[in-house]
C-alpha cells in the first residue's frame, strides 16, 4: 500500500504554503524513547489528572500543546532507529531494512571488513541478538545500521534551505564512513552516532576516531563531533545552548532553515542533573501512574527545559513570525530494565521494543502562530512517515519520488479529516527479533511481532503463533483479544499484513525456523505454531 506523493500545495488549507514571500523556517525537534503519558498535556488528555498533580513536570511541552496542535494516535516504531529512518524520507522503516536498533561495534559486513552475501548490503548486520535462556522457534531476522546513501532525507529534499543536524544520528552504521549527517545533506552541528550517551563527560566519546573493529573497511572511525565548547557539564544543556547559537546565526538571514534537532534524552543512561533528582526525590506525588524514576524525572525536566529555551529564543528574534516546530518521539516509553523501572505508559500497554500502543503511540505536537489552530486536538492516525511530506509541503517543495507518507498539512484545518484529504488509515509494523524485554503478559522475553492498524482496528501477530485483534475506540489498554471471537476479522487482517510484508521487505529481514528449539522446554503458556506458512 504504498502512496506516491505528488507535493501538490494546499495554500488553501494553511497560509503557511505558498502564501508568503519567505519560505518558512522549520524547528523540528525528536525525543528519545519519550512515553506517551509523559508529557503532561498528553497524560491529562488521557486520564484527566490535572498536571499540577502528576509526577513529572513539562511545562513547556504544555505549553507547546496549548499553543499548537496536538494528535491524539500519532504512531512512530517500536525503536529509535527505524523512525529515524523513516523520519529523515517518509519511507517506511522495513522496507528500507531498519527494522531494530543496533549499538556502536555491532558486526556488520562492513565492520568486519568482509564483502556481504549477494543481495545483503554492506551495512546490514552479521548476526543480532539479545541473551535469551528462554527457548526460541525462531532465530532472528537481519536489519541494517546505516540509512543507504541512495535514499532522499528531508535535507536533500529541502535544497534552498539551511539544513543544520544537531544531536542523535544513529543511523550511520556507528560511524561508517559516507554515512553520516554531512554525506546525508545536513551541516551538523554536533553530533553522535549511537542509541545512547553519555550526559555528563561525553565529548571524548562523541570525538573518538579509533575503530571499534581492527578489520573495519575504513582507517579512522566517524562517529560523531562534539562541536564547540558551550560550557555547559550537562548533555541536554549543551546541545540546547548550540541550538540557541543557531538560532541567533539564522536571525535576519534571507536563507531559510530546518534545524533538525534530536535529542538522547530521555535515553539511558538515566542520568540527572543532581538538583533536578534531588527535587524530584522529595516531590510528594512521586508513584503517580507508576511514575517514580526521580532521575528519569530529572532528565524530563531538562528536555523541557530546551523546549522552553528555543520557544524563547523564537519570540526573542521574531523567528516565531515564520517558523513551524514540530515536535516528536521516537518510540514508547522504555518499562524497565535490570536495574529497575523507568518509566509507565498506562493506560497504554506495553512500551519501547513493543508493538502495543505503549511502545509506538507517540507525542506530536505542531506549533505555528496563526497558522496551526492552538490548543486543538486531531483524533486522525498518523504515522512517522507523514513528517517527511508534511516538511516538504511547508517549504513549498513538491515530492517526485515514491514514499509511503502523505502531508499533515491538511489536518491542521480539518481536525477530524472530514474532507478525507488525508486518506491514510492503515499502518504497518515489522520487528523480527526474540527480545531480553518480558513480554507485559506472560513475563517472558518478547518473540518475534509483526503488526498492522486499520482505522481503529489493530492485528498483532505474534510469530510464536498467535493473534491478538484489537478495537482500539472500545479497548485503547489493549486489554480485550478479539481475534477468537472475531476470526474472520483477524484472518482479513492477518493475510494483509503478510501480503505486505512479502511485497515490500527483503527476505534477509525476516525470521527463520530454529532448527535447536525443543518445545519441550518453552514455557510459554501457549504452544508455538507456525502461521507464517500453515
Amino acid at each position: 500500500m504504498n502512496s506516491i506523493y505528488l507535493g501538490v500545495a494546499l495554500a488553501t488549507v494553511v497560509c503557511m504554503s505558498g502564501c508568503k514571500e519567505q519560505q518558512t523556517n522549520i524547528i523540528f525537534i525528536l525525543a528519545d524513547d519519550l512515553g506517551y503519558m509523559d508529557v503532561g498535556g498528553y497524560a491529562e488528555h488521557v486520564t484527566g489528572t490535572p498536571v499540577a498533580d502528576q509526577f513529572y513536570e513539562t511545562p513547556n511541552l504544555d505549553r507547546l500543546m496549548k499553543e499548537g496542535l496536538s494528535f491524539s494516535r500519532a504512531y512512530a516504531t517500536q525503536l529509535c532507529s527505524p523512525t529515524r529512518a523513516s523520519l529523515l524520507t517518509g519511507r517506511y522503516a522495513p522496507k528500507l531494512g531498519f527494522t531494530t536498533a543496533s549499538w556502536p561495534g555491532m558486526p556488520t559486513y562492513h565492520m568486519e571488513g568482509q564483502t556481504p552475501p549477494a543481495g545483503l548490503h554492506p551495512q546490514d548486520v552479521i548476526y543480532h541478538f539479545d541473551k535469551i535462556k528462554e527457548q526460541q522457534a525462531w532465530k532472528n531476522g537481519g536489519s541494517i545500521t546505516a540509512l543507504r546513501s541512495e535514499e532522499i532525507t528531508i535535507a536533500e529534499q529541502l535544497p534552498g534551505y539551511h539544513s543544520a543536524f544537531l544531536g542523535k544520528w544513529h543511523v550511520g552504521g556507528h560511524g561508517a564512513e559516507g554515512y553520516q549527517p554531512a554525506d546525508q545533506g545536513f551541516d551538523p552541528i554536533a553530533w553522535f552516532d549511537a542509541g545512547g550517551s553519555p550526559y555528563f563527560d561525553w565529548h571524548a566519546r562523541w570525538n573518538n576516531t579509533k575503530t571499534y573493529s581492527p578489520k573495519m573497511a575504513q582507517q579512522e572511525l566517524q562517529v560523531g563531533d562534539a562541536g564547540d565548547d558551550t560550557e555547559q557539564d550537562y548533555l541536554t544543556d549543551d546541545l540546547t545552548q548550540k541550538a540557541l547559537t543557531y538560532l541567533d546565526e539564522r536571525t535576519g538571514k534571507d536563507k531559510p532553515f530546518l534545524l533538525y534537532f534530536n535529542h538522547f534524552a530521555v535515553h539511558g543512561p538515566w542520568q540527572s542533573r543532581s538538583d533536578y533528582q534531588e527535587y524530584f526525590d522529595g516531590k510528594a506525588s512521586k508513584g503517580w501512574n507508576g511514575h517514580d524514576n526521580a532521575a528519569y524525572a530529572g532528565m524530563l525536566k531538562s528536555l523541557d527545559d530546551s523546549v522552553g529555551a528555543l520557544m524563547e529564543k523564537l519570540r526573542e528574534t521574531g523567528l516565531d513570525k515564520n517558523t513551524l516546530v514540530v515536535f516528536m518521539s521516537d518510540n514508547g516509553g522504555l518499562l524497565e530494565v535490570p536495574k529497575g523501572k523507568i518509566t509507565s505508559n498506562a493506560p497504554l500497554k506495553g512500551g519501547k521494543a513493543m508493538l502495543n500502543e505503549g511502545g509506538t503511540r507517540v507525542p506530536l505536537i505542531v506549533w505555528a502562530p496563526g497558522r496551526v489552530p492552538a490548543d486543538a486536538w486531531s483524533d486522525v492516525a498518523v504515522h512517522c512517515t507523514d513528517i517527511f511530506p508534511t516538511l516538504s509541503e511547508v517549504a513549498d517543495y513538491g515530492v517526485d519520488h515514491e514514499i509511503d507518507g502523505q502531508s499533515l498539512l491538511p489536518l491542521l484545518n480539518d481536525l477530524d479529516n472530514s474532507e478525507g484529504h488525508y486518506d491514510r488509515d492503515t499502518f504497518y509494523w515489522h520487528y523480527p527479533f526474540n527480545v531480553s524485554l518480558n513480554d507485559v503478559d506472560h513475563g517472558l522475553p518478547l518473540t518475534p511481532r509483526s503488526s498492522m492498524v486499520e482505522g481503529d482496528w489493530k492485528l498483532i501477530f505474534d510469530w510464536h503463533g498467535k493473534l491478538e485483534l484489537y478495537n482500539l475506540a472500545d479497548d485503547l489498554s489493549e486489554q480485550n483479544n478479539l481475534a477468537d471471537a472475531m476470526p474472520d476479522r483477524a484472518n482479513e487482517m492477518f493475510e494483509d499484513l503478510k501480503e505486505w510484508l512479502e511485497e515490500n521487505v527483503e527476505p534477509h529481514y525476516f525470521p527463520t525456523p530454529n532448527p535447536d528449539y525443543d518445545a519441550a522446554q518453552d514455557h510459554r503458556p501457549y504452544p508455538f505454531r507456525n502461521l507464517w506458512t500453515d
